[in-house]
């Protein structure tokens, strides 16, 4: 008799302080109970990261990339993990924003690589502003990375706030934030790019969320009512390897996690797959 496929949730987060937001975690533990979950901006050294309560909600299993008060990536997970090691140091900084690891599951593992990609600062200009250029540095190197054929063994999935809204229906107003970080021609080409590598990842929220529908994760704090202008951005991402394009059954964006206690600028983004 043929196995069932099982679902396998897989969350992505921007938290912004893991320690700051931990009590947030049993909030989307309760609301997607993903068996993954990818943090980005967990600003924690690993001795200061809340083991205790992570593994109290049962992600038993976690690795984690931290540093004092910036950046820093982790993975927190249900089913066990096998850190990826020999990854890059992205332009040579150590500044802890990639993480990957394989989870063992039938069929074979699932490589799942997990990215905080920089801001960028306000200025879209490379000369004039360093962490501009810093961030299309990243997002080419990673280009090139996978162009050379790092997710070539197939069942990979790649999330994180890539901090870059590639669609017009991405943002709230294409044409105004074309000059805007995050949006610019330069940023969305450098993002398509990535998205070409690996035979063409899988977009996997525009799958079950096509365009033109608008689709935003991250709604900034200067808006006083975010809600009512929802001015978003959709900035943080869920990429999937072509043989994992009929695996996806659906996926989730918690926008009333933007509401939370102490929210997020970011909120929640999780595929399902059955695997």
């Amino acid at each position: 008799m043929a196995r069932r496929p099982r679902p396998l949730r897989i969350a992505t987060w921007n938290i912004n302080s893991v320690r700051l937001r931990s009590a947030r975690l049993g909030d989307l533990a309760a609301a997607l109970e993903p068996d993954i979950l990818c943090l980005q901006e967990t600003k924690s050294p690993d001795e200061h990261f809340p083991l205790a309560e992570v593994k109290r909600l049962g992600f038993r299993h976690v690795l984690m990339r931290g540093m004092k008060g910036y950046n820093g990536v982790a993975i927190l997970s249900r089913l066990p993990l096998a850190p990826v090691e020999g990854m890059p140091d992205w332009c040579t900084k150590g500044d802890c924003r990639h993480i990957a690891a394989d989870i063992d599951l039938p069929g074979g593992p699932v490589r799942i690589h997990n990215f905080y990609v920089p801001a960028g600062g306000d200025i879209p200009d490379p000369e004039a502003n360093p962490k501009f250029r810093h961030k299309l540095e990243f997002v080419e190197e990673a280009t090139r990375f996978f162009q050379a054929g790092a997710a070539d063994g197939g069942r990979t999935v790649l999330v994180g706030d890539l901090n870059i809204a590639p669609l017009p229906d991405d943002v709230w107003s294409h044409r105004q934030l074309l000059d805007v970080v995050s949006h610019t021609p330069v940023e969305t080409e450098g993002l398509t790019r990535w998205l070409a590598t690996a035979g063409g990842w899988v977009d996997a929220p525009r799958v079950t969320v096509p365009v033109p529908q608008k689709l935003y994760t991250w709604w900034s704090y200067r808006n006083r009512d975010w809600r009512l202008s929802d001015r978003g951005r959709r900035l943080d991402h869920v990429w999937l390897t072509p043989d994992l394009r009929g695996a996806l059954k659906d996926t989730t964006i918690l926008k009333d996690a933007r509401d939370w206690p102490q929210a997020s600028d970011h909120v929640p983004v999780m595929a399902t797959l059955l695997i």
